[in-house]
């Protein structure tokens, strides 16, 4: 068996359960997807550092969750090992229960750990940008 063509496999099967579990609002599953100290870079704001901050974050200050849709067309993945990168071309489409949608899109640069022999993400740089109303 090709390792790293499974390893691949394994890491597009880890971007779709993420994109399908944040669809769904499916917290636990969308958090059981990284490490415990993953780390996200967004422009123009502090890095957001761990799990837990994250989840945080998904909470949101009691709003009601919105609806959610998204594609990620991955453009590269490399595999060294525990350790992978790829980059992506990444939209999301965030409607609120009140109010127009709003829809980010741009590249994100991520690095996965294999932890126990599951892919895990560890690191992600988010370029995404709002993209004006139609």
């Amino acid at each position: 068996m090709d390792y790293m063509a499974n390893d691949e496999q394994q890491i597009r099967q880890l971007v779709a359960t993420w994109i399908a579990a944040t669809k769904a609002g499916d917290h636990d599953r969308v958090l059981s997807l990284m490490t415990d100290d993953v780390v996200f870079l967004v422009p123009g704001q502090a890095p957001m550092i761990g799990k837990a901050a994250f989840a945080s974050a998904m909470q949101g200050p009691g709003q009601a969750r919105p609806e959610f849709d998204g594609n990620s067309d991955i453009q590269e993945i490399q595999v060294t090992g525990d350790w992978a990168f790829m980059w992506t071309k990444l939209t999301v489409r965030i409607t609120p229960q009140v109010g127009a949608t709003i829809t980010r899109a741009g590249h994100t640069l991520s690095i996965l750990k294999k932890e126990n022999g599951k892919w895990l993400l560890a690191r992600d740089a988010n370029m995404l940008t709002t993209l004006p109303a139609n």
